[in-house]
């Protein structure tokens, strides 16, 4: 049942985001006085659909095959490949028979509605749900961070006890701000350490280590024991209990839950005592911990009451923009890591299948939501990539023939697509087999 409320989430998601997007193409098209024989959200193949109807010369349906959607320009070389309607004369009406920059704006129309779709749902979810952000002079003021053993290693610097002042040269009052992917990726971080201001110097790789889940730093907070696992029963065994708070690890208070991760991890397949409070009483039990660092928990994670800003709907818009467009900029800096060997493809890669676990297994709105802010500026980006048979690849054909003030041959442009289709599609097979296997 998990399974099947994450699947509809993602469903819904990709209705919505398809939807918008192929709109875009569709109300520029008609802006133009260009015909839309087709407006469908997944697609059609074969001729199979699940449902449509026609008006006013457009067939508008649902396919059977979730992997996209499309609007049929006529006069256009698009997924459809219908060459016969190629053969005859231009019309006026058809796309081949508009001036390069009205392409343009068609071509760019879908790409343009999931920016603004994710800008405003970016900016909705601040407003209505998040609500409140952690104030970082509040984390500052409360005994600063925790550095993790990869944030205080040789190649980071961090210290437990280091205040945050700014990224980059830019001071920002988020937490959350502190922990994005502008960091990961590589940045100056300014802290302040014994009373001094000083720049740690965050390796672009940080990220390799963010996706093996080894976080830079982390805030105060309270662990308690929500579920035990079966899988490995080495905290059960030892007489741990859902709903015991953990409270210190060999004698060490814990602050946070990366330094019970990390206490753990550097007693692998040793043993640790940890005492918790139960009942109001400090209780400590030796317990195993396994050859991965992990003794057989789900922990439950209260952050310590800091102080919280509530999101106007100014700063709202503000920061809601620049959350959608830092998604859109790292996708980018994602794509270039990829093509230069920095992250392995089938670390990056994902299908539908591996998206759905983003999802959480019960219907929530507000994750809903931010998933699908998310997976807008994601999919405004892919589709802007020069690739044929995607917005991107149409785009760089326009401006190959504005530059060269020659019209590319229908068969150039005809071998072009079926390329572009055969690479998305060998691309959706590697994904789909990646999150498989």
């Amino acid at each position: 049942m998990d399974t099947l409320i994450q699947v509809a989430q993602l469903i819904l998601a990709l209705t919505i985001l398809v939807f918008i997007h192929e709109l875009g193409h569709y109300l520029t098209a008609r802006m133009f006085g260009i015909r839309v024989e087709k407006f469908y959200i997944f697609f059609d193949a074969w001729g199979k659909k699940l449902w449509s109807f026609k008006r006013g010369g457009t067939e508008y349906g649902i396919g059977w095959l979730p992997l996209g959607g499309y609007v049929k320009i006529a006069g256009m070389i698009d997924e459809s490949m219908d060459k016969e309607q190629m053969k005859s004369e231009p019309q006026p009406w058809e796309f081949r028979s508009k001036p390069n920059w009205q392409k343009f704006i068609v071509m760019i129309g879908g790409i343009v509605m999931n920016i603004i779709l994710g800008v405003i749902l970016f900016i909705v979810y601040l407003n209505k749900y998040e609500n409140y952000y952690t104030d970082i002079h509040s984390v500052n003021d409360n005994g600063g961070i925790y550095a993790t053993t990869y944030g205080s290693s040789n190649d980071v610097g961090l210290k437990t006890g280091d205040q945050l002042i700014a990224v980059n040269g830019k001071d920002y009052n988020r937490l959350t701000d502190y922990t994005s992917q502008r960091v990961y990726f590589g940045a100056d971080l300014t802290i302040q350490r014994d009373g001094k201001v000083m720049e740690v110097d965050i390796p672009s790789d940080a990220f390799k280590h963010l996706m093996l889940g080894d976080k830079l730093f982390d805030i105060r907070s309270s662990v308690s024991i929500d579920t035990l696992s079966a899988e490995i029963p080495n905290a059960a065994n030892a007489g741990l209990k859902a709903g015991d708070e953990l409270r210190a690890v060999d004698g060490d208070n814990l602050t946070c839950f990366s330094q019970f991760s990390d206490i753990l991890k550097r007693h692998k397949s040793d043993s640790v005592t940890v005492t918790v409070e139960r009942d109001g009483q400090l209780v400590s039990m030796p317990v195993l911990v396994d050859s991965t660092g992990v003794i057989g928990i789900q922990a439950m994670v209260k952050p310590f009451a800091y102080d919280s800003v509530k999101y106007s709907l100014g700063n709202s818009i503000a920061f809601g923009t620049r959350d959608a467009y830092e998604i859109f900029y790292f996708q980018a800096v994602g794509i270039w890591k990829i093509i230069t060997g920095q992250i392995p493809a089938k670390d990056s890669i994902q299908s539908p299948i591996g998206i759905t676990r983003y999802f959480p297994k019960t219907w929530d709105w507000a994750a809903f939501w931010r998933m699908t802010a998310l997976l807008s500026m994601v999919l405004a980006f892919m589709n802007l990539l020069p690739i044929p048979a995607l917005d991107g690849g149409h785009i760089m054909f326009i401006g190959i023939e504005s530059i060269t003030r020659r019209k590319l041959s229908d068969k150039f442009l005809e071998r072009a697509q079926v390329v572009g289709m055969v690479l998305l599609l060998s691309l959706m097979v590697f994904a789909v087999f990646n999150d498989i296997f």
